[in-house]
């Protein structure tokens, strides 16, 4: 039987922090996953696009499953990306990272060999057999290259186990689609932070955030005004942070965040390659966005 957990609201798509060579900075995880933990975050997402997941090895993603469950595990939830485009290593990671003890899955749509939608069905239904723990779909067509249709999700949602959807579409549409197809147990996130509000408005549940690396709690306190019925609270508090949720995808996430957390004093380091730096000028945008939300003087 699938174990029942509320993964939380505001779950931090969690950076890996990397040393100036290019190595996962464990310490430096812990830190921060203590950090996050601390200032409005519900659970942590390892290991996923944010994370940097496909340029880690197999014995770095166990390594840092490890200590961030060790530092965090039990105050937060602690979820761990474990798809990739291979299902069977999918299945492998899926079972190993629920004997290091994290809360949940998030399994991503596998890219760039974009399988038609029974593929998809047959590939999280394998991951969804594989574990007992609540696992999160994660549809990103913009990085994978194939949308995973509101009826393929209703397909999986007769597995027990399946908690919840990610889904970083940009179609309010598809996620109206989504509400109306599944069971309320699968809950809906926003896989952007821009429209986390507009995502509750039509039934959503939370957001999969960047943004609350820097400003959780006051994600946390926008969504609470909103199922309050404070709305115009929430749409002020949205429209304060929309500055911070464009700057940190002015290119790709997650160079912006990394810059913006170095900025900020929290352990972060370069990504890795294929990824640079923030360019200069990324630079001045990201540190721009952290004024405005008063981050930075």
């Amino acid at each position: 039987m699938a174990r029942t957990s509320d993964l939380g609201r505001v779950l931090t798509a969690m950076v890996t922090p990397m040393t100036p060579e290019g190595a996962v900075d464990l310490d430096g995880a812990v830190r921060l996953a203590v950090r996050l933990s601390e200032s409005g975050s519900d659970g942590l997402v390892i290991l996923g696009t944010t994370g940097e997941a496909p340029t880690l090895s197999k014995e770095e993603k166990k390594e840092l499953i490890r200590a961030v469950v060790g530092a965090v595990g039990g105050a937060v939830t602690v979820i761990a990306g474990t798809g990739s485009y291979d299902t069977a290593a999918s299945v492998e990671l899926t079972r190993e990272a629920e004997k290091l003890g994290v809360d949940g899955i998030l399994a991503v749509v596998p890219y760039y060999n974009r399988p038609p939608q029974e593929g998809l069905y047959r590939h999280f239904q394998a991951i969804l057999q594989a574990t007992s723990l609540p696992v999160m779909l994660y549809n990103i067509p913009s990085r994978t290259g194939r949308n995973l249709e509101p009826e393929t999700v209703a397909r999986l949602a007769e597995a027990p186990n399946l908690a919840a959807i990610k889904e970083a579409a940009g179609s309010l549409d598809q996620v109206s689609q989504l509400i109306q197809v599944l069971p309320e147990r699968v809950r809906v996130y926003a896989g952007d932070d821009s429209l986390t509000l507009p995502m509750l408005a039509v039934g959503g549940y939370g957001v999969v955030s960047v943004a609350s690396h820097l400003v959780g709690t006051q994600i946390q306190e926008m969504i609470a005004a909103y199922l309050e019925g404070r709305v115009a609270e929430a749409a002020r508090i949205h429209h304060h942070l929309y500055p911070l949720f464009r700057g940190l995808f002015i290119t790709t996430n997650p160079i912006p965040v990394k810059a913006a957390l170095e900025m900020v004093g929290l352990p972060a380091g370069p990504p890795r390659l294929p990824l640079p730096p923030a360019s200069d000028a990324e630079r001045e945008a990201i540190r721009q966005a952290l004024r405005q939300v008063g981050l930075l003087d």
